[in-house]
């Protein structure tokens, strides 16, 4: 239930086409809470069809323009109360974890190398949301929304921080292994 929820947030923060909620979904809440290009645009059918938004009237009237969403409220409502409401937190499910328990049994091979991808990867990850909040977020920026923004960001950093630390560990734990060979 929570893509509607982060559609209703992003049209809040700005009416929008599906095409630009693609685009500013890539850009940012896609971070944390991914869709497809597809999902937006179905999502975006049943909460019109819900009366939580409605597409705005077109500027001029051209043929393939394309529709600009706000939210109604009704949709303003319905995003107040699901974020008010208590959620239980989601246990964590990282295939590579899983894939780790595997190589207990079955043996480790390929898995080193891909921990060192992923160490990079998430890396890579750590430094662009640094790189945000240096930008997005200099001293002295302390709107309310602004220190909700940063919060959520820096939710980021802190896992993209763990990652890089837990993985430095697991590769180190596999260089201890008996009979590692360094591949």
């Amino acid at each position: 239930m929570s893509l509607p929820h982060a559609i209703l947030t992003a049209l809040l923060e700005k009416p929008s086409s599906g095409l630009e909620l693609t685009r500013r979904f890539d850009k940012s809440i896609g971070y944390f809470w991914s869709a497809t290009h597809q999902q937006i645009y179905r999502e975006l059918g049943k909460l019109e069809a819900a009366g939580y938004i409605r597409a705005l009237p077109p500027q001029q009237p051209t043929r393939g323009q394309k529709k600009s969403y706000e939210v109604l409220p009704a949709g303003r409502t319905e995003l107040a109360r699901w974020t008010a409401a208590s959620q239980d937190p989601k246990p964590l499910r990282d295939t590579m974890l899983l894939r780790l328990r595997a190589a207990a049994v079955v043996g480790t091979e390929g898995i080193e190398a891909d921990l060192r991808r992923h160490l990079e990867l998430h890396r890579l990850q750590l430094a662009e949301y640094e790189e945000i909040q240096e930008r997005d977020f200099p001293p002295g920026r302390n709107t309310p929304e602004d220190r909700l923004r940063h919060l959520v960001l820096r939710a980021g950093i802190d896992l993209e921080t763990f990652w890089t630390q837990w993985l430095t560990h697991a590769l180190t734990e596999f260089e201890e292994l008996p009979g590692h060979d360094g591949r």
